[in-house]
């Protein structure tokens, strides 16, 4: 499934370049994931505009589609695919991180995990192998394993028997992913977890790592420490994680974090301050970083939010336009912004990616580190 076509191996540099086949599709990598959360994009975009943004993956969330509007009915209509009009590959998450950051009630056990829904405060009980047959009705083409997150910074003890858990929960989540019909079979990938302690981060890769599975992920991270932290980490894990094998950093993050991941060997990104920020007029360029459109210094100011860009937004619209939709309190101004940010980080992507196979990758890092 994973073709690694080019893999950067000298001095710290661990960049790799790959292809990574799905049923929906072959996905270059490193790549970013659409976070479409409920199988749409906060910002009122369609999956059309996915595809006219360069959106390779679409992510949608086991929890939230569960709670609503059900997965059993998403299969009856079709499955994710047909259901939300994408024909691309879809990620999904397994809840895990949902479960532990919005129900405010939970009960975690061996077994699983019971809380009270968020939507409409109704008992709900989650075990690995649910959350395997939550995603498998939903038709993903990669599915995450069920894993309890830790907040940073948690007890030594408590993060040890934490990763204990996740690994005997990736276990059953494995033998899960087996049962069914053998033409519909997704990619499982398994999680690294133990915060910022070393030594449990190294254990826990090593242990999954000898489960063989599709692609390997690093959870619990962009939650509260430190940057250096996070690429520290990130530099500890990728050591032992499988060559042959995609990497995914889960829930990161600025150009910035992901142009240093991608030289710590990450190949999979996703998070939702791109979309997050547009809904709030916090936008992308290429040679000023990140502008506020709310600013009074936009209101007559008749360029594109990004001269150097060319997304749907910027071919049409000025910056006094989008500072005046989102004065006047306009939809429309969520809209335009969030696929103007979209569009930014999926260039990004090609861009990295073309770096990577002419050579000029480090060139690439230097230019975004030195944007404001």
């Amino acid at each position: 499934m994973f073709k690694l076509i080019k893999n950067e191996n000298e001095g710290a540099l661990r960049a790799r370049r790959g292809e990574y086949t799905t049923a929906h599709g072959v996905i270059q990598t490193p790549v970013f994931m659409n976070v479409a959360t409920q199988a749409a994009i906060k910002g009122a975009l369609s999956s059309g505009d996915l595809k006219d943004v360069g959106c390779q993956v679409a992510l949608a969330n086991t929890y939230h589609l569960h709670n609503r509007p059900g997965d059993a009915l998403i299969a009856e209509l079709g499955g994710l695919h047909k259901f939300m009009v994408w024909d691309g590959p879809i990620l999904t998450d397994s809840g895990g991180f949902q479960i532990f950051s919005l129900a405010k009630l939970r009960k975690i056990t061996e077994e699983g995990v019971s809380f009270n829904s968020h939507v409409d405060g109704r008992k709900i009980f989650m075990s690995p192998e649910d959350s395997i047959k939550i995603q498998k009705n939903l038709g993903s083409d990669i599915i995450m394993a069920f894993d309890e997150c830790v907040e940073i910074p948690s007890p030594y003890e408590y993060v040890r028997k934490s990763c204990d858990r996740t690994y005997n929960w990736l276990v059953r989540c494995k033998s899960e992913v087996a049962f069914g019909e053998e033409e519909y079979r997704p990619s499982l990938f398994g999680i690294n977890q133990g915060t910022t302690f070393p030594d449990l981060r190294i254990s826990h890769m090593q242990r999954i790592a000898e489960l063989d599975l599709p692609g390997y992920a690093i959870g619990g991270l962009a939650v509260g420490e430190t940057t250096q932290e996070m690429y520290d980490t990130v530099e500890i894990v990728e050591e032992h994680m499988p060559v042959d094998k995609p990497r995914y950093l889960m829930g990161v993050g600025t150009p910035q974090n992901i142009v240093e991941c991608v030289a710590r060997g990450v190949d999979f990104f996703d998070c939702v301050m791109p979309a997050r920020n547009g809904r709030h007029g916090r936008l992308y360029t290429w040679s000023e970083g990140s502008i506020n459109i709310n600013n009074k210094k936009y209101k007559d100011d008749s360029r594109p939010i990004d001269e150097l860009c060319g997304c749907p937004t910027c071919k049409v619209y000025t910056r006094a336009y989008i500072r005046h939709l989102f004065k006047a309190g306009e939809m429309l101004a969520m809209r335009l912004s969030v696929l103007h940010n979209l569009y930014h980080y999926n260039t990004l992507m090609s861009r990295i990616r073309q770096s990577l196979e002419n050579g000029t990758f480090e060139e690439l890092r230097r230019a975004v580190n030195e944007t404001p």
